[in-house]
């Protein structure tokens, strides 16, 4: 099989990382996240698409949204350089989705589906440790004493953004913007929706049983 072509797509809490993790060692193929091509690519040269800064790095500096324009070259310059991926984070919109079928062919469109309140318990139960950074979860990863890290046993704390509300927003923005991208794909033949909710092995499965049925 020659190195597949892979999109990934699912909210927040999906499982996307784990899976792109599995599917690089699996397959060889690299990871391309939007934001790691961003961090990559600070200093690129984007003077021609005349926008308001030369490079993306003046942007993240500025604590300003990346335009569409410059996400979209990165990601571009990434895929070119990458022989075979797994593209997760990318995209979310219609019109990055467009761009997107316009310059390149994907083997498979993977759909990590999971419902809203499996999504929530995921993303409420994160607990990170104060002092090495380290990260576990109250239901498939605790500690083993509730409140202290196993590795250097510091104070466990829930971050500002992994509390029910925040969760809640981030799910919401994320279907709000991500539904037509979904649509998309479906209605282009090529999405592949997964049952997010099974155990991540049983997600793997299906996961490498639809890259392999699909990819050439």
């Amino acid at each position: 099989m020659s190195n597949p072509r892979i999109l990934i797509l699912g909210a927040p809490g999906a499982g996307k990382g784990t899976q792109s993790r599995r599917l690089v060692e699996e397959f060889g193929v690299e990871h391309v996240t939007t934001g790691d091509a961003l961090r990559a690519n600070k200093g690129m040269d984007i003077s021609h698409l005349d926008l308001e800064y030369d490079t993306p790095g003046e942007y993240m500096d500025a604590g300003e949204l990346v335009p569409d324009e410059v996400v979209n070259e990165i990601v571009k310059t990434a895929l070119e350089e990458a022989d075979g991926f797994v593209l997760d984070g990318y995209p979310r919109n219609e019109s990055q989705t467009e761009y997107l079928d316009s310059i390149t062919d994907l083997d498979v469109v993977l759909y990590l589906d999971v419902d809203d309140d499996e999504l929530v318990r995921r993303l409420t139960g994160r607990r990170v440790c104060e002092d090495c950074g380290a990260t576990f979860h109250v239901d498939f990863d605790p500690p083993e004493e509730e409140g202290v890290c196993d590795e250097c046993g510091g104070d466990l704390y829930q971050r500002e953004d992994d509390t029910e509300e925040t969760a809640r927003e981030r799910i919401n923005v994320y279907e709000e913007n991500t539904a037509p991208v979904v649509e998309y794909f479906r209605d282009e033949g090529v999405l592949e929706e997964i049952d997010g909710e099974q155990t991540p092995d049983e997600v793997w499965a299906d996961v490498k049983a639809a890259v392999e049925a699909n990819a050439n």
